[in-house]
């Protein structure tokens, strides 16, 4: 049997990366918002019976934190009504979905890692829509696994690493919030896990079967901790593209000297213990993985 596999958000920083790794598993189709509308309910219906995929991986998102304070019912309608629409047709089709979430689920209240089982409690409309899209994956009662990830970044799309590079190239001081800690998380890495769980669940028939025991949330962030400022230290010292440039200073601010619309979690590392005792997918560190994303 061929794998047909099916990826939404292809040109988000995710979806890149997810058209190179999973491309070896199948049959792969991907389409980003030119080609699906994920709000239309009847179009996402279509294109699943039309295509009849063995998995679904959703990365598309409504991604602007900041923004969606002020448009919930968009961010809600992408990032909540969606993923339930999909995972009930992917039910129906007896197909696996594989979703995406995010640390800004949890508060960020207390020390420690998260597990997947701690108390959601979302700071912000962009966290409310990701639980919300969570709940609405679960319900739909078929095959899925849920990732959230923490901080992701990569050569493609709007992302942290990339407005730092941007920054660091036009001033000599950059000031970052020092007080909010978590764990870069490499685009590429999000996608090598999300490989390493099909081929674990959906192309064993023995674990495929076995879907009501592994169906659930799961935790895929690279290892470590630092704060977002630490991040853009080691960028500013790694890339290849500033060694010519003076040197830039990278100054720690709190979260109070930055304010944005939408609060963030202090605390956004998460554990995943789990992944890796059900799928083996184990954690590299963030030091690493930024050094080789840089290096491209």
């Amino acid at each position: 049997m061929t794998l047909r596999i099916l990826i939404t958000g292809a040109l988000g920083q995710v979806g890149h990366e997810l058209q190179r790794t999973l491309a070896p598993l199948g049959l792969l189709t991907a389409v980003d918002v030119a080609d699906l509308d994920v709000t239309n309910t009847d179009a996402v219906c279509g294109l699943l019976r039309a295509l009849r995929p063995h998995v679904l991986v959703n990365p598309a998102a409504f991604t602007a934190v900041d923004r969606a304070e002020t448009e919930e019912p968009l961010a809600m309608a992408v990032n909540g009504t969606a993923p339930g629409v999909m995972a009930e047709e992917m039910a129906r089709l007896g197909g696996l979905m594989v979703h995406y979430s995010t640390d800004y689920v949890f508060g960020g209240a207390g020390q420690g890692a998260w597990r997947e089982d701690a108390p959601a409690n979302p700071l912000s409309a962009y966290g409310r829509s990701k639980l919300a899209g969570e709940q609405a994956v679960r319900a739909a009662g078929g095959a899925h696994v849920i990732l959230r990830t923490s901080w992701v970044y990569g050569r493609h799309g709007a992302n942290f690493m990339r407005t730092i590079l941007r920054l660091a190239q036009q001033r000599d001081e950059l000031r970052v919030v020092a007080d909010q800690f978590g764990a870069p998380t490499w685009s590429r890495t999000v996608a090598a896990g999300t490989a390493q769980v099909i081929r674990h669940a959906w192309l064993d028939p023995e674990k495929r079967t076995g879907a009501a025991q592994w169906s659930g949330v799961y935790h895929l962030t690279n290892g470590g901790v630092t704060t977002w400022h630490g991040f853009a230290q080691a960028i500013v010292e790694l890339a290849p593209e500033l060694a010519t440039r003076r040197q830039v200073r990278v100054l720690p601010i709190s979260t109070g000297e930055y304010l944005l619309p939408a609060r963030r979690p202090a605390n956004s590392v998460l554990d995943n213990t789990r992944i890796e005792q059900v799928f083996g997918v184990r954690q590299v560190p963030w030091e690493d993985d930024l050094k080789r994303c840089l290096a491209e």
